[in-house]
């Protein structure tokens, strides 16, 4: 047994001790190095970077909204402006509790209790240092109100901003839109930052398609803030340089629309629903585009709460929606020229041939009778004075001679069933038939087939047709330019921030060509006969200039074949649609016309006068004292 001891090793555990201590002395003096080399590229090499983003903590960007372009008419007078107006406004990072602040702002009147919850949605949508709107213009007792609570708000205040003012109320209103509140929608198309401090955006016509131009860009100033956010002139004796960037205010739009002519159309309307459109046929400028009833649009840049824009939409007259765009009907006798010009061209009748009118129609091998207007006979007539008097029984024999293709093919060019391309959103094309369109459009074999009898309502603007006040005017605007024609437009010129307009060209159209000159002359001297001795004579009464006109009335119902059409038995939105399209001076076109009344009854008796006051308007320019009331026997009027 081995009794030796061990002795312990001093030298070997020194060593140790050594290597490990040196080993942490260069360990501790790398991360010392490290730290000195990072601290001298911080605050030497970095100094002004990060200088400027530490200035950035105690300056806040306030965005200076941009003042929204104006809107002119044709001779300058202003149709939409600015005005300031006071508005509550939130930040949602600077309120402590934004469930009790609604709250609270509710109770003060200040927010609806219906809003309240959209209020919520729109707040998040925006980021939590931006300044939200929650109530848009404020009234004097409003502004009071909140003025003595003021200090039990913090992160709520009132703000100067500027909102949409349109001097003349309704007029104008389906032309030009309105602007609102942006809401949460809008914000997912538009760019945050642009419309930063921004409270309203257009929503349609006018203000809608020409957002951007007249948007303009914001600006910015720098505000320096105290941790709690709120405006100070210095912190301590640093007194930063704060830097703004002033707004360039949105560009001003030059109108086609006659303020004068636009006024007389939607006064002569009267409290009637219906539509008019009125223009210039030498370069497609809208002169009119009136749709009653109208509302007032101040209201939208007020704020509408929700039961106010209910009782806006559930109104069942629709003040909101646009008839001279959006609403379709069928045509009536407008379509007349049309067909005539459609048989002179496919050599479908002899202009001069008379054919006996006895007041009702039937196809051959067929015992459906359709009867002309009124029960009315007019003997013997011709090309033009069938146009001139409207005869139904001429026209429902002419169709049924051209065939519904070839009237289909031959209006297409003229605008039927296509949007104009005017230059706002919202048009409907309306509806050319045709046997290829009814057998797309409907599924069942049976009711895929055209029926003859279905040609001969063609002839006289009924059935499946439908077209806008729009498409009319324009179709009057074709037949005043024989075959030539323009885009319809509102916008003809651009002001810049110097006052100088830059005008936009007109767009021109394909022309309709294959029309004769003598097919033209025929046609058209039937539309002036229309306003000298025919359907609509009663209008030309005192006019210093020609008128080439045409009447029509739009059925709403099917009337039986043993029923007779007793307008006064008829309930009022039952009754016919009158119509009526032309332009003038007949020699030398320089508005052509287009006018709707729903459930007026006949076109002679209740949009031809119409259509005289607002061409007076334009051509003499005496809106202030338009043409003589007009009435129309019943007995004279075929359409």
């Amino acid at each position: 047994m081995d009794s030796r001891v061990r002795i312990k090793d001093h030298w070997n555990e020194q060593r140790i001790f050594t290597q490990r201590t040196l080993g942490a002395v260069i360990v501790i003096a790398l991360m010392m190095l490290t730290l000195i080399g990072r601290l001298t590229y911080l605050q030497v090499f970095r100094h002004d970077y990060y200088a400027e983003l530490s200035q950035g903590n105690r300056v806040r960007l306030d965005p200076i909204p941009a003042s929204r372009g104006l809107i002119f008419d044709r001779n300058g007078k202003v149709m939409a402006d600015n005005e300031p107006a006071y508005q509550l406004e939130l930040i949602r990072e600077q309120v402590p509790d934004l469930n009790d602040t609604l709250r609270r702002l509710t109770a003060l009147g200040l927010i609806d209790r219906d809003e309240l919850e959209d209020t919520r949605r729109m707040i998040f949508s925006r980021r939590t240092f931006d300044s939200v709107p929650v109530r848009l213009r404020l009234t004097d007792e409003e502004i009071g109100r909140f003025a003595v609570h003021r200090y039990q708000f913090p992160g709520v205040d009132l703000a100067t901003r500027q909102t949409r003012h349109y001097p003349y109320g309704q007029l104008g209103v389906h032309a030009l839109g309105y602007v609102s509140a942006i809401s949460v929608q809008d914000l997912e198309h538009i760019d945050r930052v642009s419309y930063a401090g921004t409270t309203l955006i257009g929503k349609l016509g006018i203000e809608s398609n020409y957002e951007r131009p007249l948007h303009g860009r914001n600006g910015f100033r720098e505000i320096l803030v105290n941790a709690q956010g709120r405006s100070v002139q210095r912190e301590g004796v640093f007194a930063p340089e704060l830097h703004s960037q002033a707004p360039l205010a949105g560009d001003d739009l030059v109108l086609s629309i006659d303020l004068a002519t636009q006024r007389a159309a939607e006064d002569a309307l009267g409290d009637r629903r219906g539509a008019v459109v009125a223009i210039d046929p030498t370069n497609g400028d809208v002169l009119a585009l009136a749709s009653k009833p109208g509302f007032d649009p101040a209201a939208f840049a007020r704020g509408l709460s929700r039961a106010e824009y209910a009782q806006l939409s559930d109104d069942i007259d629709k003040p909101l929606f646009n008839r001279a765009l959006r609403g379709t009907y069928p045509s009536g006798s407008t379509i007349k020229p049309v067909i005539a010009l459609a048989a002179l061209t496919y050599h479908n009748v002899d202009p001069n041939r008379q054919e006996f009118c006895a007041g009702v129609f039937h196809l051959p091998g067929s015992a459906h009778l359709y009867r002309e207007g009124k029960g009315g006979k007019h003997g013997y007539v011709d090309l033009e004075r069938a146009i001139a008097r409207s005869c139904d029984v001429y026209f429902y024999g002419l169709a049924a001679t051209i065939g519904a293709e070839h009237i289909a093919d031959f209006m297409a060019p003229f605008g039927y069933g296509a949007i104009t391309g005017i230059d706002i959103s919202g048009e409907k094309p309306g509806l050319l038939p045709s046997p290829e369109w009814k057998r797309k459009a409907f599924k069942r074999p049976q009711d895929q087939i055209w029926f003859p009898g279905e040609t001969v309502n063609f002839g006289v603007g009924q059935g499946y047709l439908l077209v806008t006040p729009l498409q009319l005017a324009h179709v009057a605007s074709v037949l005043a330019g024989r075959g030539k024609s323009f885009r319809p437009r509102l916008l003809t010129g651009v002001r810049d921030l110097d006052g100088n307009v830059k005008p936009i060209a007109p767009t021109p159209l394909p022309p309709i060509d294959g029309i004769s000159s003598d097919a033209w002359d025929l046609v058209l001297r039937g539309m002036v006969g229309a306003t000298t001795y025919g359907t609509a004579a009663a209008i030309s009464k005192g006019a210093s200039y020609a008128i080439a006109g045409k009447t029509g009335t739009a059925q709403v119902f099917t009337v039986g074949q043993n029923e007779k059409y007793v307008e006064k038995n008829v309930a009022e939105r039952l009754r016919d649609h009158a119509w009526f399209i032309a332009f003038a001076p007949a020699d030398a076109p320089r508005i052509a016309i287009a006018v709707l009344v729903e459930n007026g009854g006949f076109g002679a008796s209740a949009a031809a006068p119409i259509a005289r006051k607002v061409m007076d308007a334009y051509l003499l320019h005496e809106a202030t004292s338009p043409a003589e009331d007009i009435a129309v026997p019943e007995s004279q009027a075929s359409d």
